[in-house]
């Protein structure tokens, strides 16, 4: 099929998605990124946040990650997620329960390295909450 693309989105525990699209969107390192079939070979860092796949068949699968890798080549797109949460299975408030810890922990944190890793997971959790009411607002 020269109009779909193969996506595959794994993690270091399990495949997450694994099909043919028209389209994907995901949060590039430095912007949004859109890839179509046949695009121009690229290998760049992700943030957190949501990877959207317009399907063959016209659904949208979204899939949250918390960072990794993209690897485009014209007939492929490979997500290499640090971790990655299908959409569905995204929980709001256990997400919020854990942003509010996240923020607390960020309070007491002491010394450089500490205070990097709370940030790191706040954002996450951050970019997690915003999947989440993307996905309810679809619905």
């Amino acid at each position: 099929m020269a109009n779909t693309i193969r996506v595959e989105v794994v993690s270091a525990e399990e495949s997450i998605f694994s099909g043919e699209a028209t389209f994907v969107v995901l949060p590039g390192e430095s912007g949004e990124l859109g890839i179509y079939p046949r695009h121009t070979p690229l290998i760049t860092r992700i943030k957190p946040g949501a990877v959207r796949i317009q399907t063959a068949d016209g659904n949208e699968e979204l899939v949250f990650v918390a960072g990794g890798l993209l690897e485009v080549q014209p007939h492929v797109v490979t997500v290499l997620a640090d971790t990655a949460i299908r959409g569905a299975d995204l929980d709001e408030a256990r997400a919020s329960e854990a942003l509010k810890q996240a923020a607390e922990a960020r309070r007491t944190a002491r010394d450089k390295q500490e205070i990097a890793a709370v940030e790191a997971e706040v954002a996450s959790l951050a970019a997690q909450l915003a999947a989440i009411r993307k996905l309810r607002q679809k619905k």
